[in-house]
């Protein structure tokens, strides 16, 4: 299996069009018996990771498939609609260094890479399932992490993803190398703060958190 993301920018004026596709594409996804497991995800601008930081003009896909099949999904409906639409695209091929929680009640990543042995780019995919009751206590405590991780050495970029507005809310990040990334979740005072508050505060009601080699990537994210 092999794990790919995507993401488009499209025109304003494509905005009901990208809603709309976000909504066909289900089925072509679901029933392709060669895709292990997907995500078709709305994106944030990165700056509070907060619902008003939604970006109605950057759409995005993960998807987890038979490495095999990789060619004939590439040229799919799905993606040249996307690719003809977009005024930029962004992909890249993941490998899971590291792993833990579940997205959806599943487990869609497996470990595949030496943290010991890679030493390239590192991406950072986080999801969580926030309680509803929670929503706001988590919102204010969100300032003082994205002003750590927006400052932190070795980070490339980092947007919120979601599968919904409220509640369904992640972040992907691209960071430099390994050493990078340790830094900040293990060193920044801020971040670790916010560990320490997710198991005091009980926000989440599922979360997940993976650490990717990237293998290659294209575009511009």
């Amino acid at each position: 299996m092999i794990t790919r993301i995507y993401f488009w920018s499209i025109p304003k004026r494509n905005l009901l069009w990208a809603v709309l596709r976000m909504w066909l594409n289900r089925r072509p996804l679901k029933n392709n018996p060669n895709i292990k497991f997907w995500k078709l995800l709305g994106t944030g601008k990165g700056l509070t990771f907060t619902p008003r930081d939604a970006d109605p003009t950057r759409w995005g896909l993960l998807v987890v498939l038979d490495e095999k099949s990789l060619s004939d999904f590439e040229n799919s409906s799905v993606i040249n609609s996307w690719n003809k639409r977009a005024t930029s695209r962004f992909s890249a091929t993941l490998r899971c260094i590291s792993v833990h929680g579940t997205w959806s009640r599943k487990k869609p990543f497996a470990h595949e890479v030496d943290p010991r042995e890679w030493q390239g780019r590192v991406a950072a995919i986080t999801r969580a399932r926030i309680r509803f009751r929670k929503n706001f206590i988590f919102w204010r405590a969100v300032p003082p992490v994205t002003n750590s991780l927006l400052s932190a050495p070795g980070l490339i970029r980092a947007i919120g993803i979601g599968e919904a507005p409220i509640g369904l809310q992640g972040t992907f990040s691209l960071w430099t190398d390994p050493l990078a990334i340790s830094s900040f979740a293990y060193r920044g005072e801020a971040h670790k703060e916010a560990i320490s508050a997710t198991a005091r505060e009980r926000w989440y009601a599922e979360e997940l958190f993976g650490r990717f080699a990237v293998i290659e990537s294209s575009g511009e994210f």
